[in-house]
């Protein structure tokens, strides 16, 4: 976007924020009567346990071992054998990445509208 065309949208933007509507005080008592949520410090304290208990679980189960051991396996049986390709996982392949495709030119196309 050139510096012209940012400065009518700061312009138009400004002059907008400071236009007020009269509703006789009808947003004042909306505004007052929802309910006050301080859900930040449960979220935050949730999120700080569930990261506690995971890193718990994975040092209980020898997560990293596991972690070194499934990896091993992986790189052995790909390189020890070819891989088999059956018609029915490309056919799901391309039909997935059709519906992909679809959605996002649909949603492209809402977009633009």
């Amino acid at each position: 976007m050139d510096k012209q065309n940012e400065q009518l949208l700061q312009q138009f933007f400004s002059e907008a924020a400071q236009q007020t509507i009269a509703d006789n005080g009808f947003t004042e008592r909306v505004m007052s009567r929802l309910p006050v949520r301080n859900m930040k410090l449960f979220t935050r304290i949730w999120t700080a346990c569930c990261i506690l208990i995971a890193a718990v679980l994975f040092t209980l189960f020898h997560g990293w071992e596991l972690l070194f051991m499934q990896v091993e396996v992986l790189v052995r049986t790909t390189f020890a054998e070819p891989p088999q390709v059956s018609p029915l996982m490309v056919v799901f392949a391309l039909f997935s990445l059709l519906m992909i495709g679809a959605y996002e030119v649909f949603s492209y196309a809402r977009l633009i509208r």
